[in-house]
């Protein structure tokens, strides 16, 4: 009788995402959701459902990518791929903009009020966020850059509440594409000055920011 090899004890850690999948994971759903948005013919409740029901299945499909690739999905990840499903859920059953065009301020919002919790209680949350976007930087570095990005993210929440309200979907949808996600990329960039002088180095992976 012969008896089968025993498994073993744990299975090998898997890589985490490189600086070029993890930004696909980050972007993509949201620009296949443009994407769709803009190539759907019609009235602007037909592209909202249509860029809306792709979002929501790209946001599914990059959690499982992250996962099979890298055996985990970053707390980012779960938080902005469960509020695209929320958000997203209600948009197409009330058929309604408004749903999907507040997520962002939403998503924005919580970010910078975790961060400022974190800074109060003196915990590391932007670091969970960013995973491993800026090895080597210190202490200090990690409160001034979290410092920034919480009120870089409360300026977004206030910008994208200000810009739905004033201007048409249409106008909304190329204010996100053309505007948030440069001036996202600008401002992660702009503080690598100040982080190379608390211990950050750059790499051959450049820092990804957290884009919506």
């Amino acid at each position: 009788m012969t008896t089968s090899p025993p498994l073993p004890s744990s299975l090998p850690a898997k890589p985490p995402l490189n600086a070029g999948q993890r930004l696909a994971v980050d972007i993509g759903p949201i620009a296949i959701f443009f994407l769709v948005n803009f190539l759907t013919p019609g009235y602007d409740m037909l592209k909202l459902i249509a860029g809306t029901s792709a979002f929501m299945v790209a946001s599914i499909a990059a959690m499982i990518y992250s996962l099979v690739k890298s055996g985990r999905i970053s707390p980012m990840l779960w938080l902005t791929g469960t509020l695209v499903l929320v958000f997203g859920g209600l948009t197409l059953y009330f058929h309604n903009k408004d749903f999907i065009q507040i997520k962002p301020t939403v998503i924005y919002a919580m970010l910078s009020a975790i961060l400022v919790f974190g800074l109060v209680t003196g915990r590391p949350f932007l670091s969970l966020f960013l995973d491993s976007a800026y090895p080597g930087l210190n202490d200090t570095g990690w409160r001034k850059l979290t410092i920034n990005w919480a009120a870089f993210f409360a300026f977004l929440a206030v910008l994208n509440e200000v810009v739905r309200h004033e201007f048409s979907y249409s106008f909304w949808l190329g204010f996100k594409l053309w505007g948030v996600i440069p001036l996202t990329l600008i401002f992660a960039f702009a503080n690598v000055p100040m982080l190379m002088k608390h211990g950050f180095k750059m790499g051959e992976e450049p820092p990804i920011p957290p884009v919506e």
